[in-house]
Order: C-alpha cells, then sequence, then structure tokens
C-alpha cells in the first residue's frame, strides 16, 4: 500500500513539486519532481554488503527516454543504446553535486539513477535531476549529508535570472548550473560570453538565493524518509601512538617529498613508505596486535597528503613555487605540416598535442535529443591515453572523464569563435595529452586555440585556462594556481576557469569540503584572472616564436546568398550545375533551403566558383551595370544573356553572336520583360 507524501517549492518562475511513496518503492529512496508538463524519476539503491574498496563506491546514471517526447529513437534498433555525450555529461554533474557528503567510512555500493519520463521544451531536467537525486537520498537510509539542490542562472539582457525558460538560455550570455547547500557552493559548471569575475559571484549568490525553498521542500519531505544505517566506526590510534609514528616517519617522507619531478618523486616516496611500514614490527614491539600495525601502515601511508598539506598552508609547495605561481610554458605551432592546424603545448609536467580540422557542413555531428535535432559545427575531442601518466591501460573508448574535460574545454572556446556566415566551416580540435601532471584539460583550452589560430580561424580574442586548488584547514586556507596532479589529490577543491583577457569564458567547481564560502570564491576568481593573463601573455609569445608555415592546403569556405527563387537555375537539371563546379573547380557546394551557398575548397578557387555561383543564380537590380553575352541578333536588336535563364533585349543593337558587352538594368516593360541599355 502507498504512503503517497509530496511537497512544493516555488523559486524563479518554476513551482516544483516532489513526491514520494508511490513509484519504486523497493529502491532504498525514490522521488517524482515534476515542473511544468515535465517529470522525472529519481532512485537511489545501497547494497546491503559494504565492499572492500578504500574509495566509496557511487555510480550516477542519468538516461532519456525517446517516449517522454513523444518520439521514436532514430538508432537502427529504434531503442536507446548507450549513453550520449549530454547524458555522461549530466551524469557526470549529478555525481559531483553529491559525492562530497558522504561520510568516509561509508563503503557500500551505492547507484543513482534518474530519468525523465516525461519532458517539455523548454524545461530543464538535467538540472532538477540534481535535487531529485539530493531528496532520493534524503529519504533512503544512507547516511548522507545533504541536502543539496541544483539551480541554473543566466544573465539575460543585463540581468541574471534563476532558472531561466528556454527563450531566456537562449538569448543568455551567461549560463552556469550552480549546485548549493546550506552552507554554500557545493559545483559550478558553466560558460559565458567573456563576463567579468564580478558577474560570476552574483550569479552564485543568486543560486544560494534561488535554492533555499528547495532545501526546505527537502527537509519537510525528510520526515517521511527511512532510518539511517549504522556506520562502521573507524578504528583509530591513540593520539600518543600516532605522535610517536609521525615523529619517527615524517623526516623520511619529507625528504622524498621534496623530490621535484613527478615520477621521481613518487618512486622516492613509495620506497621511503615501503621501507618505513617494513620497519614497523620492530618500531611497535612484540607486544603490538595486528589491527595496531594494519593502522600504523595507513596513517604511514597516509603521511605524504598530510605533509603536502601543511606544507602549502605554510607557503611551501611541491617544487618549491609561490602559491600563485603558474609552471614554465614552452610549445610552439604549425610543427605538424600536413595538419590544418597544430600546436605543442606544454606547462611544466603537462602536455598536449592540439590539432585542428576544417571540414564542410557535410561533416557536421548531428545528435538527436528530446527537443529534436541539434547540428553541431564545433567539436572538440579529449584523449588520455595511459603513457601520460607512466601507466598501461587497455585503450577503449572514450570514459566519462575523457568527455567532460573535452567538453569544458569546447564550452571554452565556443564563445570566441567567428559567427557561421564569417566562417562556415566545420571545425574539429583534437587534443593529444602526451604528459598529465595537472591540468590537461586547461592545457586542452591553450593549445586548443593556438591550434585554432594556427588554422586560420579568426577568433575573437585568444582564450586560455587555469585550474586553482584550495588547502583548508579550520581558519586557515591557502588558495593555489596551476595546481600539480598531487596537490588536486590532496587538495579541497579544483576550480577550473578559462577566458579571454575581458572575461570568463568557462568555469567549473569540485570541491570535498561539501560548500564554499564566498570569499573562498572571490580569493580563487581573483587570483585565476592573475594567472590567466600570465598564460595569455606567452600563449602570445609562442606564437611570435613559431615559423610561418604555408597553408595553401588547408581549406577555405565562404558563404553567398542567393533568392530562394534561383535555386533550381544553380543546382540545374539532376544537379548539374552543382557537379560541374565540384568536379572543374574541386569546390565544395552546400545549398540551403534559404538560398545560403556555402563554398568550401582551396583558397585560389573559391573566387572563381563565387563567380560561377553569381552567374548562375544571380538577379538583376535595376540600375545595376552587368556584364552580359550575346545569345541572339534578331532585325529590331539583340538579346543578351544575363544569368542562368535571364536575358534582356538591345533594342537596335546589332552584335555578333557571344559578343561581350556590359549593360545597365533599366527597368521592365509592361510585359515585365527586362530593358536594358549598353554601357560603353
Amino acid at each position: 500500500m502507498s504512503h503517497l507524501h509530496s511537497v512544493q517549492a516555488r523559486t524563479g518562475a518554476q513551482t516544483i513539486t516532489i513526491e514520494t511513496g508511490e513509484i519504486a518503492r523497493q529502491a532504498s529512496g525514490s522521488v517524482v519532481v515534476r515542473s511544468g508538463g515535465m517529470l522525472l524519476l529519481c532512485t537511489v539503491v545501497a547494497d546491503r554488503r559494504p565492499t572492500r574498496l578504500d574509495y566509496m563506491p557511487l555510480t550516477c546514471e542519468y538516461r532519456l527516454r525517446m517516449s517522454a517526447a513523444g518520439r521514436i529513437p532514430g538508432s537502427y534498433d529504434r531503442r536507446e543504446t548507450r549513453a550520449t555525450e549530454y547524458e555522461t555529461l549530466t551524469a557526470r554533474l549529478i555525481d559531483r553535486s553529491l559525492r562530497p557528503f558522504f561520510p568516509d567510512t561509508w563503503n557500500h555500493d551505492t547507484q543513482v539513477i534518474v530519468q525523465p519520463l516525461a519532458f517539455e521544451s523548454g524545461s530543464d531536467p538535467d538540472v532538477l535531476g540534481i535535487t531529485a537525486a539530493s531528496t532520493a537520498l534524503l529519504l533512503s537510509d544512507v547516511p548522507w549529508g545533504g541536502p543539496t539542490a541544483g539551480v541554473r542562472v543566466a544573465l539575460v539582457d543585463d540581468e541574471l535570472v534563476a532558472f531561466p525558460d528556454g527563450p531566456q538560455r537562449g538569448r543568455a550570455r551567461l549560463d552556469l548550473v550552480v549546485t548549493v547547500s546550506e552552507s554554500g557552493i557545493v559545483m559550478v559548471e558553466g560558460g559565458a560570453h567573456e563576463i567579468s569575475e564580478d558577474r560570476v559571484l552574483a550569479a552564485f549568490e543568486l543560486a544560494h538565493e534561488a535554492a533555499q525553498p528547495l532545501l526546505q521542500a527537502q527537509r519537510e519531505l525528510a520526515e517521511h524518509g527511512a532510518p539511517k544505517r549504522e556506520l562502521r566506526e573507524k578504528p583509530s590510534l591513540s593520539d600518543e601512538q600516532a605522535s610517536e609514528l609521525r615523529s619517527w616517519a615524517e623526516p623520511r617522507v619529507a625528504e622524498a617529498l621534496t623530490v621535484t619531478e613527478k615520477l621521481e618523486r613518487h618512486q622516492t616516496t613509495d620506497a621511503a613508505i615501503d621501507d618505513l611500514v617494513a620497519e614497523l614490527p620492530e618500531q611497535l614491539g612484540d607486544e603490538a596486535s595486528d589491527e595496531t600495525k594494519a593502522l600504523a601502515a595507513r596513517l604511514v601511508k597516509g603521511l605524504p597528503k598530510r605533509l603536502i598539506r601543511e606544507g602549502i598552508l605554510a607557503g611551501r609547495r611541491l617544487g618549491q613555487r609561490g602559491l600563485d605561481e603558474v609552471r614554465d610554458i614552452t610549445g610552439r605551432t604549425g610543427w605538424l605540416e600536413s595538419c590544418h592546424g597544430s600546436s605543442l603545448f606544454t606547462r611544466g609536467e603537462t602536455q598536449a598535442i592540439v590539432t585542428c580540422t576544417l571540414g564542410n557542413a557535410r561533416e557536421a555531428k548531428s545528435t538527436e535529443t528530446l527537443d529534436g535535432e541539434r547540428v553541431d559545427r564545433f567539436l572538440l575531442h579529449y584523449n588520455f591515453p595511459p603513457y601520460c601518466v607512466a601507466e598501461v591501460k587497455p585503450l577503449r573508448g572514450p570514459g566519462r572523464r575523457e568527455v567532460g574535460h573535452g567538453h569544458l574545454a569546447r564550452r571554452a572556446l565556443e564563445p570566441v569563435l567567428p559567427d557561421e556566415d564569417a566562417f562556415p566551416q566545420v571545425i574539429r580540435l583534437e587534443s593529444l595529452i602526451t604528459e598529465s601532471n595537472g591540468s590537461s584539460s586547461m592545457a586542452t583550452v591553450c593549445g586548443g586555440c593556438l591550434a585554432l589560430l594556427d588554422a586560420g580561424v579568426p577568433l575573437r580574442a585568444p582564450v586560455a585556462g587555469i585550474a586553482m586548488g584550495l588547502v583548508k584547514e579550520g581558519d586557515e586556507l591557502a588558495v593555489l594556481s596551476d595546481i600539480l596532479g598531487d596537490e588536486d589529490h590532496v587538495g579541497d577543491m579544483d576550480f577550473k576557469v578559462c577566458g579571454t583577457a575581458t572575461g570568463v569564458t568557462a568555469i567549473q567547481l569540485d570541491n570535498k569540503l561539501g560548500a564554499l564560502p564566498p570569499e573562498v570564491m572571490t580569493a580563487a576568481l581573483t587570483q585565476a584572472r592573475e594567472a590567466r593573463l600570465h598564460v595569455l601573455e606567452r600563449m602570445e609569445a609562442l606564437r611570435a616564436d613559431s615559423p610561418e608555415g604555408s597553408r595553401a592546403h588547408v581549406p577555405r569556405s565562404r558563404v553567398v546568398r542567393i533568392e530562394r527563387n534561383r535555386i533550381g537555375s544553380l543546382i540545374g537539371p539532376a544537379g548539374r550545375h552543382v557537379k560541374a563546379i565540384r568536379s572543374e573547380l574541386g569546390v565544395e557546394v552546400e545549398v540551403g533551403d534559404d538560398g545560403r551557398v556555402v563554398l568550401a575548397g582551396h583558397a585560389a578557387e573559391l573566387s572563381r566558383a563565387e563567380s560561377r555561383v553569381n552567374d548562375l543564380a544571380g538577379i538583376p537590380r535595376l540600375d545595376e551595370v552587368l556584364p552580359a553575352r550575346v545569345v541572339t541578333v534578331r532585325e529590331f536588336g539583340s538579346f543578351v544573356r544575363l544569368f542562368e535563364g535571364i536575358e534582356a533585349l538591345l533594342h537596335g543593337a546589332q552584335l555578333e553572336v557571344d559578343q561581350k558587352v556590359q549593360v545597365k538594368v533599366t527597368g521592365a516593360d509592361d510585359r515585365g520583360r527586362l530593358q536594358v541599355e549598353k554601357v560603353g
């Protein structure tokens, strides 16, 4: 027998209803969330048996059903199969919003599944999925520390709006998904068109305000949740034992951590820890229990994290850099001569090879969504092979991390791309990470910008990215610029900020503390801007130092506009005219239903192709002087061809067939026939 419980929250322009007790009652926790005509189901299930893993085994899934929008999938099997890129990215948003609030000792396999069951155009199921997942966990027997709520904030017509509708999102210059807890900001993902840091901070404040009704509604509904499971106690050494062990072991670990180069530092540190663990029985004495030995070994293995954090708070980073110092940057552009555009970008021990390939409209990516088909002309693919971190793994398709990093870099660069009419080619960036020690996605942004410029793409402004970190203990905190992999691993925040010299174009935030107060966000954004300007300066120097190469092999494109009623004249019978341009000039011709003609080929042939298009599909204008060719001569004058299928009579002119003349359009007679006069 079901016991339906429901709460409502009014935030922004939306009324959101959250229900539990009727659907998916065998799950550990489940909710149905409604907003307008949209309905989504979220379930949480936690395994009864604990795992032996030393990390939190959380899996988040977000899956669409085309039936939610009254559509049948366009795939061969006519059913949904593997997760799409959009579903993967949304699942990552939900995961990153939940993970910081699980207890350290929770080690039960936990799965969160969000599924939109009914869809309304303009609705925002991915953002509400964050709130739904939080509520389902609150209602479950999992000892989770939420609630959290997802809020989308957009800058529309110079005004910040929470939960914007579809048309507003289409006009937005800033579009952020922000996860909020009662204490502050948990997670951020979004893009912008060169927005100032002050506007970004104002968006965070609005998100925190807009989330409060959702957080309150969750607390009310949680009263009907299941009793929480008991957490296992985490055994520990006594303070005296722990202090003695640290005094004995820390000097050897600290010495190993002074090595600058990553792999050598890891090898030296691992060797020191192995030696210390081997010496533990002698250090602890024969009377020590097996449990004490295991706890002591855990303490020794945790010393690198402890010492790195303590050093950072004291102003000492790995590699002896200052807290706001960016690693050395080297590289070059145009070094892969057969590619349309290429760059090598190295920052410290992080390196990316990025290539830019230009294609025609037929090579754009088409994606099926609940709102219909979406066509993307800018593609960015990020690849993280195992050798870049000295590992051995099988090569498979891109994982969630690769999809997420590629999406962030794409979002960072997209706002500075030229308009489609000015540069109609499809653009594909491919980033190959060949070394990694932190911030490989930001190296992709920087290298991608350089590769685009190398290919001749007229960007509005160069873009750079920087990854910021944080270490916080009590009231002490340190914000780090350009974090290393080890600093990311032991730190409390991974905050990536991309942008131009003018403002922010993309932002991504994750943290391990649960929530970040406003003063931390302000300090991190300010320091990130300073680091970004430094990186932009170095990128400009790399371009200046790179030799200019020949770009004759790089395809170019241009757009020609013709009247819709002249499309048939351009195409010709069975496509004869377009085929002739392709075969004779080697130029691809794409003709849109609106009369937009895209020509793509080598620069030397584009002008000739444009002249052919104008000749085939042109329309005479009043007082326009045009070249013409005599096609027929009669006693009363000569007929001249202006464009394909368009002729006019030169009264009284006795010319020769095929003679070329200049004529001026003077009007039309009462029967609609063109009137022209010879010029010169």
